[in-house]
């Protein structure tokens, strides 16, 4: 059974750090790049609006059977990005981002690659990723923590996903 709140845990150059609300002012400056959202849309959030969707994250997700787990990567004495992963039974739908600054050291790929392995260890069996179609980078990613394409679609991204359905 999964716990309710996220635990900590670690990769051998980051620390998954349960999110917290404090965290905003420091993450806007790592999520600030226009870049980050040439797949995703949108524009980077303000420290007010970060705060804002913290406090909600923080909250958990109104649906009783659904976890909403968020953590702040740390690397070294710097948040670098965050990895998530919304929990329904022993099934997750993970995202991970790293900051435009530190893209390029693999730490996307060691995030992604702990996060899968810390979703295993707490009995999450299928774990999704929903990457956009010309998003090679974050493909590799996937890839390297053992996710496939699974031939889906959903809102134009491809699903990948490990184990079951």
């Amino acid at each position: 059974m999964s716990p309710r709140t996220p635990e900590p845990f670690a990769t051998p150059r980051l620390a998954a750090l349960p999110l917290r609300v404090e965290y905003a002012d420091e993450m806007a400056a790592v999520l600030a790049d226009p870049a980050l959202h040439a797949f995703t849309g949108g524009t980077p959030d303000t420290p007010e609006a970060l705060r804002a969707r913290y406090v909600r994250q923080a909250a958990g997700s109104p649906d009783a059977g659904e976890l909403w787990w968020n953590w702040a990567l740390r690397a070294e004495d710097t948040l670098v990005g965050y990895v998530q992963a919304t929990v329904r039974g022993d099934r997750a739908e993970i995202a991970w981002v790293v900051g435009v600054p530190w893209q390029g050291r693999g730490y996307a790929g060691e995030a992604a690659r702990g996060l899968v392995a810390h979703l295993r260890e707490v009995g999450v069996t299928t774990v999704v990723a929903h990457i956009h179609p010309e998003h090679a980078a974050s493909a590799a990613v996937a890839a390297g923590a053992g996710l496939a394409r699974t031939g889906e679609w959903e809102d134009g991204e491809e699903r990948w996903g490990l184990g079951g359905g």
